[in-house]
C-alpha cells in the first residue's frame, strides 16, 4: 500500500497548493474579464473612428483584430503573473518569442499571404470591380481578404488567387483607366489605292458611338502580306472587356461596309498552279470527245491548267 500512500500524499499536496493559489486564480479570471471588456470598448472606439474613413472594410477588420490580439496577449501575460507569482514576465515573453518563431517557420506560406494581403490593402493598387490579369488568370475583382483575392471570370467561374502570387507577379489592371486603346488588322488588295483605303477606314471608324471622339483614330499601313496590304487600325473605347468586344464588332462591320461601298476589295488568298510542261486534260467519255479538245487547250495554255470537272494527268493515247 506504500505506492497508494505516496500518491495520496502527492494529491493532497497539490490540492493544498491549488487552494492556496485559488485567490490568485480568481483575481486572474477577474482580470481576464476586465481585459475582455477593454477589448470590446477599444473595438467600439475604433469602429466609430473609422466609420467615415475611406479605408477598405477588409483593412478595418484586420486592424480591429490586430488591436484585439495585442490587448489579449498583454492581458494573458498579466493574468499569468497574477495567478502564478513565481512566473516572471521576461520568461513568458521569451517563451512567446520562441513559440512565435516555430509557428512562423511552420506556417511560412500562410504568413506570406497574410503580409502580402496587408500590403495590397494598404497600397490599394486595384479596386473592387476592376478587371485584372495575373499568371494566366483574369477576371473582375470581387473581394480582397487578408489571404486571398477573389476574381470572377467573364464565363462566371470564380478564381481564388493567393495574395502572395498577386504581390510577387506582374498584375495587369485592365480597367485602371476608363478608356483603353484597341486594335484590329484590315487588309486591302494590292491593286487598290492605299491612301484612299486609309481615308475610307478612318472615316468609317470615326463615326461610331463606341469610339471615343476625343482620342485620335489611327490607321497605319503595316505590312505587305501574302495577298493584301494590311492596315493597323487603332482607336480608344471603354476599358471593360464587354465594351472592347462590342466596339470591335462595330468597327469590323463598319469598315467592311465602307470598303464595299467604295469598291475597295478585301482579298482572300489566291493560289496559282504552274507546271513546267503542258498537261493533257481528258474529260469523261460522255462529254462527246471533249478529252481531245481539253488536251489541245492544255497545250495552248502554256503550262497553266484550270481545274476541270474531271481531270486525268495521264498522257493522251488517242
Amino acid at each position: 500500500m506504500e505506492p497508494v500512500k505516496i500518491l495520496m500524499d502527492r494529491l493532497e499536496g497539490m490540492g493544498e497548493s491549488l487552494i492556496a493559489l485559488l485567490p490568485q486564480i480568481v483575481m486572474a479570471l477577474i482580470f481576464l474579464a476586465v481585459t475582455w471588456g477593454i477589448v470590446r470598448f477599444v473595438q467600439y472606439l475604433f469602429d466609430k473612428a473609422t466609420r467615415r474613413s475611406h479605408m477598405r472594410r477588409s483593412l478595418k477588420v484586420l486592424f480591429g483584430k490586430l488591436i484585439a490580439i495585442g490587448i489579449w496577449i498583454v492581458g494573458l501575460l498579466i493574468a499569468a503573473t497574477i495567478a502564478f507569482p513565481t512566473l516572471q514576465a521576461g520568461d513568458l515573453i521569451a517563451g512567446l518569442g520562441i513559440g512565435s518563431l516555430a509557428i512562423g517557420l511552420a506556417f511560412k506560406d500562410i504568413f506570406e499571404n497574410f503580409v502580402a494581403g496587408i500590403l495590397i490593402l494598404l497600397r490599394e493598387p486595384m479596386r473592387i470591380g476592376d478587371f485584372v490579369e495575373c499568371e494566366e488568370a483574369e477576371g473582375a475583382v470581387e473581394s480582397i481578404t487578408i489571404r486571398d483575392t477573389y476574381l470572377r471570370q467573364s464565363d462566371g467561374q470564380l478564381v481564388i488567387m493567393p495574395n502572395a502570387m498577386m504581390f510577387k507577379n506582374p498584375v495587369f489592371i485592365r480597367t485602371d483607366k476608363d478608356l483603353r486603346r484597341t486594335t484590329v488588322i484590315c487588309g486591302v488588295a494590292y491593286g487598290e489605292d492605299v491612301d484612299q483605303a486609309r481615308d475610307v477606314i478612318r472615316d468609317a471608324v470615326k463615326g461610331l458611338d463606341s469610339v471615343n471622339a476625343e482620342k485620335p483614330v489611327q490607321v497605319f499601313a503595316q505590312e505587305f502580306a501574302d495577298s493584301s496590304i494590311n492596315f493597323e487600325v487603332t482607336w480608344w473605347t471603354g476599358s471593360k472587356p464587354r465594351e472592347i468586344r462590342e466596339s470591335r464588332d462595330q468597327v469590323v462591320a463598319a469598315v467592311k461596309s465602307a470598303l464595299d461601298d467604295a469598291g475597295i476589295e478585301i482579298p482572300f488568298p489566291y493560289r496559282t498552279l504552274t507546271f513546267k510542261q503542258p498537261l493533257a486534260l481528258n474529260r469523261a467519255e460522255d462529254s462527246g470527245g471533249a478529252g481531245e479538245t481539253g488536251g489541245k487547250n492544255g497545250g495552248k495554255n502554256g503550262g497553266r491548267a484550270e481545274k476541270p470537272d474531271t481531270a486525268d494527268t495521264r498522257p493522251d493515247t488517242a
